[in-house]
């Protein structure tokens, strides 16, 4: 239509190529309305959540909010010693302002991320300067609790007074700011967070060769055989899919327990003379993820199997190539994008799981979905569950641009 459009000046009909402009316009005018649900269920079930975890993830009101004049006032503190009585004298005014709307206690609960039982020490400055007749405030403070005259205890109290902090991310990493703001690795029995973003990466990775060590001669199989015989096995294939996810993790709670079917089995045929620790340990939880995801892997493998025309092989073995060199060296190749589709998305999925660690793994197994889920449902501490969020995102997203990077040089070389 565009190459109609360009020649239009030559027609006699001056109208025409303004006519053609009009109809495209409405064209697009109305592809864009067909895809606009789509892009609306996009925006509010994929971007707008994100953007919220990354709000989350660094938003600190709740000093800021309630401390204002104190935080003011600690604008030139120089960190030396503890600050002077007008800063007291604007914290005890900010303090009572909190012990009318009952916000005391959400200063403290902020700090307590930073400093444990700051909630208390919150709450008993709030009551001592309500209970004191008047000013000076240091006395009265410190004497609530020693800590106010603690120059760390104020660095800690002015760092959590911006309204936009990087403590939650840092925390994330196993991380943290010292007096002087400097960053600085948190204490050896704080530091958590990458030991479990290590977990995470390695359940998910030994899922994924698992994954493709069992899907990837399944594959072959639906791709060499009859059309009639490859339907049948596709939907074995596909069974799994019509079972809820829970319901699935559940049956392998049944068969691998202690008085299981598997146990009962094994004991029966004499394999083993008493039962077999299979659950609530990390094979556990890799036998029930690898169950979930091998079709997630298999298929796009099989995609690819099915475009592989069997005279490539035919023609290698006729040039004098034996049966595996034949398929190691011209079929195998020609599965990689298929196996790297395949396994990547396996990985990706793998890499958030919660539910199937949670009912089938111990306490070494669970990956780092589950302290998101720890962290917003019942700490009720939203910027450390979405700073972990935020960082296995990243995780992803970094993993899935270095794929395309090594797909994209693989894809050159072959060039």
């Amino acid at each position: 239509m565009t190459a109609i459009a360009d020649a239009a000046p030559h027609v006699r009909d001056p109208d025409l190529k303004r006519r053609l402009q009009r109809a495209e316009r409405r064209q697009t005018r109305m592809a864009m309305l067909l895809v606009a649900p789509l892009f609306l269920f996009i925006v509010l079930s994929f971007a707008l959540p994100i953007l919220t975890l990354m709000t989350r993830a660094v938003s600190n009101p709740e000093v800021s909010t309630n401390l204002p004049q104190t935080l003011t006032a600690l604008g030139d503190w120089d960190h030396a010693a503890a600050p002077d009585e007008a800063v007291f004298a604007a914290l005890a005014a900010d303090l009572v302002e909190t012990q009318k709307a009952r916000t005391t206690a959400l200063i403290g609960k902020r700090m307590n991320y930073d400093w444990p039982g700051a909630r208390s020490i919150m709450i008993s400055a709030g009551k001592a300067v309500q209970n004191a007749g008047g000013g000076p405030w240091k006395p009265v403070l410190v004497a609530s609790d020693p800590v106010w005259d603690s120059v760390e205890w104020w660095a800690a109290l002015k760092r959590a007074g911006a309204p936009y902090t990087d403590f939650y991310l840092l925390g994330a990493l196993d991380l943290k700011r010292d007096v002087k703001g400097d960053v600085v690795r948190a204490e050896p029995d704080q530091a958590v967070f990458i030991d479990i973003f290590g977990r995470t990466i390695m359940i998910s990775f030994m899922v994924t060769l698992g994954t493709l060590v069992l899907g990837f001669p399944v594959a072959y199989l639906l791709a060499t055989q009859p059309a009639r015989t490859a339907n049948i096995l596709m939907i074995l294939v596909l069974l799994p899919f019509w079972t809820s996810l829970l319901v699935r993790t559940t049956a392998w709670v049944v068969l691998l327990q202690t008085n299981g079917i598997v146990n009962n089995t094994l004991i029966w045929l004499h394999l083993i003379t008493e039962p077999l620790a299979l659950i609530f340990n990390r094979g556990g939880t890799l036998i029930a993820m690898m169950h979930i995801q091998l079709p997630f892997t298999l298929l796009p493998i099989y995609s690819v199997m099915r475009t592989i025309s069997p005279s490539h092989v035919r023609a290698a073995r006729s040039l004098g190539a034996g049966p595996f060199e034949a398929f190691w060296r011209v079929y195998a190749p020609q599965t990689l994008p298929g196996v790297g589709a395949g396994c990547l998305l396996t990985f990706i999925l793998s890499l958030g799981y919660y539910i199937t660690p949670a009912l089938v793994g111990g306490a070494t197994d669970q990956m780092i979905s589950y302290f998101v889920a720890f962290y917003t449902n019942k700490e009720i501490n939203w910027g450390l569950g979405s700073a972990l969020g935020f960082v296995l995102l990243s995780l992803t997203l970094g993993l899935y641009l270095l794929y395309n990077k090594l797909v994209g040089v693989e894809n050159m070389k072959l060039g």
